[in-house]
């Protein structure tokens, strides 16, 4: 029996929101977007008028958008209504079925096998009728027989629109399609597969399977299955969404970082969001996570374990600053970072050793356990280390949260 799976994409979604909360936005052209004196000035969304008038995409420095259209609007994000309405898409696509797979805050795979063909298409309708009168946003759905050919449908049409692509059309609708709308494919496999002369689906789809092996890899032979519809991934159950399996903060800061103290207190700043909100889900982890991008934007990222699964800052931050010191030459300023935290545990045993480590450790948690409640209550701001003070300018910054949960 062929499966029937869903993907649906809320249109614009941080611009739509803010269209929802304030009409007056609809009418004018408007992005959603980062502070520009804090360096974190690219579009996030654009509304419609920003798209199909002044050719605005995500992605694109604010600087440049200013010179096709000046009197764009900028609004901030403001994250906690952009997951309110996640949350609330989330209860309305658990109403059609068990299997909703969340892809972000703005998308999810919904498998609708049980509907069959027929009756799929009217969810995709109905859901997205739904979601317009509801939550006051449109959303595009993807209808069809595997996960990757469902998230290539729902952008095929936007906004407001259903596509089907079953295994008698795909070939005709997908394989003409370029090679980067198929899911997975950047910017680098692109540049890979436009040397083998690969620019559409559909010659990918048609490629000798081994060659592209020998070109690309294992991954060469799967973006080959995907091509040719033979992906048999499933939509994970609903409550697997809920289990995170990272934690993540990470700022680019208003001006570049220069020396190992700059990074350092930087460091600290991250460590304290992540551990906070390790403390918040009562969570533990095993493996930090540091990212790093210089003023050139060459990135990078390291990985290490501690000794024991920890949510305590300044155990995650003096991993993380170790990591650094080990593997950054200075080369070029430093540009932003980001600390992650993965491998985790629940309330895990911590051994007892005759130097009092893990009673220092258990006063440690009850201490920032103590100031989560305070920032709770009356702010972030409220209480922060001493050494912030020394330089306020890259320790007074926006951060970026990240929850990764599981996906396909």
């Amino acid at each position: 029996m062929s499966r029937w799976i869903l993907h649906v994409d809320m249109n614009n979604f941080y611009a739509s929101v803010e269209c929802m909360f304030n009409p007056a936005l609809k009418d004018v052209p408007m992005v959603v977007g980062g502070d520009e004196q804090a360096r974190h000035g690219i579009v996030l969304s654009k509304n419609e008028i920003a798209k199909t008038r002044y050719g605005i995409q995500t992605g694109e420095v604010l600087w440049k958008v200013r010179q096709r259209c000046p009197h764009i609007l900028v609004v901030q994000p403001d994250m906690e209504k952009y997951l309110k309405i996640s949350r609330m898409a989330m209860e309305i696509y658990g109403e059609y079925s068990d299997r909703v797979e969340s892809f972000g805050l703005d998308e999810a795979w919904i498998d609708t096998t049980h509907f069959g063909k027929k009756d799929s298409v009217h969810v995709a309708d109905a859901l997205r009728e739904k979601i317009r009168k509801e939550l006051g946003v449109t959303a595009s759905v993807g209808v069809s027989f595997n996960k990757i050919f469902a998230k290539l449908g729902s952008d095929m049409k936007k906004p407001d629109a259903t596509t089907v692509l079953s295994e008698e059309n795909y070939r005709n609708l997908v394989w003409p399609q370029p090679v980067s709308s198929l899911l997975f494919v950047g910017r680098a496999t692109e540049k890979r597969l436009s040397r083998l002369g690969i620019e559409t689906i559909g010659d990918l789809a048609c490629y000798e399977k081994a060659l592209l092996r020998t070109s690309l890899g294992k991954w060469g032979e799967i973006l080959w299955s995907y091509a040719n519809g033979l992906d048999c991934t499933p939509v994970a159950p609903k409550d697997i969404h809920d289990q995170i399996k990272s934690i993540g903060n990470s700022t680019t800061t208003p001006r570049d970082l220069r020396c190992e103290d700059d990074v350092k207190l930087v460091l600290y700043r991250l460590a304290d969001q992540v551990a906070g909100r390790l403390r918040a889900n009562g969570l533990c982890g095993s493996t930090i996570c540091l990212s790093v991008r210089d003023c050139m934007l060459h990135t990078f990222e390291r990985q290490c374990r501690v000794h024991y699964p920890t949510q305590l800052s300044g155990e995650i931050a003096l991993a993380a600053f170790s990591l650094f010191r080990k593997n950054y030459n200075w080369q070029h300023p430093v540009r932003s970072v980001g600390i992650r935290i993965t491998d985790f545990e629940e309330n895990p045993n911590v051994q007892l050793d005759l130097f009092g480590c893990a009673y220092r450790r258990d006063r440690t948690i009850k201490l920032e356990t103590t100031l989560d409640k305070i920032r709770n209550r009356f702010g972030n701001q409220i209480l922060y280390r001493a050494s912030m003070m020394t330089a306020p300018e890259i320790t007074d910054i926006a951060l970026h949260q990240e929850y990764t949960r599981t996906g396909i």
